[in-house]
Order: structure tokens, then sequence, then C-alpha cells
């Protein structure tokens, strides 16, 4: 497949997709996936607590959110290619930070649990047909093709590790 259009995505998600290089979830993998899970199995422990603002998530909780909003994100592509024929909420990423318990957990749990989660969304996302990767349906009342998730998963995760270095000094 090739990158999605601007007409299979809302607007608010080209930043992610701008991070993106490549023409299909295959050299995604490739070009990112390692990167990805490297970065942030290298963050210094002493670090993970640190927030650069007063009002700011610390590193824990930016990698919680990134771990949870991948997570929505295959969901959408699941729901979208199976046809799911009602909209998919949108959800609050503040409210989902300030509810996860992110200060309380290992970060060695943590970086494992990402690890997994990145494995299954490449299985899952291997598993999708050319026609799967069409399929368009609602999510966040925007329209939003299976394609586009496979960009915009791996651009919000590199999105945070550019946060990380330009905000966090990471």
């Amino acid at each position: 497949m090739p990158r999605p259009s601007a007409t299979e995505y809302a607007a608010y998600y080209q930043t992610y997709i701008n991070y993106t290089s490549g023409k299909d979830y295959s050299i995604l993998v490739q070009q990112y996936n390692e990167r990805i899970i490297e970065s942030w199995n290298a963050i210094p422990l002493e670090k993970i607590n640190y927030a650069y603002a007063e009002d700011k998530w610390t590193i824990k909780q930016m990698f919680q959110h990134v771990i949870d909003t991948e997570r929505i994100f295959a969901y959408r592509a699941v729901a979208i290619a199976r046809k799911e024929p009602n909209p998919i909420a949108g959800f609050d990423e503040n409210e989902y930070a300030k509810n996860a318990t992110a200060a309380h957990r290992n970060w060695k749990d943590m970086i494992a649990e990402w690890k997994m989660v990145r494995q299954s969304t490449n299985l899952l996302f291997n598993s999708f047909t050319e026609e799967d990767l069409r399929q368009k349906g609602i999510a966040s009342n925007n329209t939003m093709s299976v394609n586009a998730l496979s960009f915009i998963v791996f651009g919000h995760a590199l999105h945070h590790l550019h946060v990380l270095k330009e905000r966090y000094g990471i």
C-alpha cells in the first residue's frame, strides 16, 4: 500500500505521519521498531520520574501514554479492518495519564510490556490484507483508514521520542 493520502486521516495526524518515511508497514518496522524500543530502554533510571515543567508528564507518565495510545490505535485498526459499523470514540489522553498508575510501576516491567505491545501491533498489521488496509471507518469523529493507522502508530511513538530529546534532554 502507498503512504496514506490526506483523505485517510484527520489533519491532526499529519504531524505523526511526517515523522515516518517509507511506503508500507514492513518498511516502517525495519526502519523504526528496534530504534523505538531501544530508545525507551536506554533512558537512565534516575531520569524516569523527571518532568521538564511542573504541570508536564514525567517520562514514566509519557511512556505509559505511548503504551496506552498504541493499544488504542491497534484497537481502532482491528475494528475498522473488521468493518465496525459504529464510530469509535476518542479518548482524553490527559484523563488517561491522570488515572494511570505509571508513578507506581516498575520501569523494567513497563519496558517488557512495551516490547510485547509493539510485537502485538506488528503481528496485527502484518495480518491485514490490502483490502483490510484500505478499509475506512470513523474514529474520534473523523474518517480513518487502517493504512493511515499503520503510519500513525509509528509516528506517534517517534513524536514522543522527539519530545524526549527536545524538552526532556534525553
